[in-house]
Parts: C-alpha cells; structure tokens; sequence
C-alpha cells in the first residue's frame, strides 16, 4: 500500500503546481480520489490510470509533469499485473 501512498504524494505535488494547466489538475484530482475511494485496489488503479492517459498527451503539458505522469502510468501498470 506504500507504493499507492507515493502515487497520491506526486500526484497532489501535480495538483499545487500551477504550471499544469487547469484542466490536467482537474483530471489529476480524479485519479488521486478514484486511488483514495475505490473499494477494490484494482478497479482504483484501473480508474487512475484511464485518467492518466487522458491528459498524458494534452497539448499544453509542462514536460516536466508529462514525465511525471508518464512514469506514475508506469508504476501505476505494474502494479495492477
């Protein structure tokens, strides 16, 4: 569960930069609470990741939280298998 701690940890660290364009935070908030929420701990990554993908590609992404997102999705897959 520690590896999920950490996900939420870089993901609110996203959140608070306001580099990231509106909308990405907003999305990011939903990954954080799907984590948070979600009763099974695979049908919370699953949420997370769905909403990973969907802002990984938005246009208007810093690269530095492209990275970032980009390397959650990974430790996000991993752990799911």
């Amino acid at each position: 569960m520690t590896e999920v701690k950490k996900i939420i940890a870089h993901l609110e660290s996203l959140i608070e930069d306001s580099s990231v364009p509106r909308n990405v935070r907003y999305s990011l908030s939903n990954a954080k609470q799907k984590l948070l929420t979600s009763e099974d701990e695979a049908t919370g990554i699953s949420g997370a990741v769905y909403s990973l993908e969907e802002v990984s590609n938005d246009i208007n992404l810093p690269m530095h939280a492209r990275t970032i997102i980009w390397n959650l999705l990974s430790e996000l897959e991993a752990m799911k298998q």
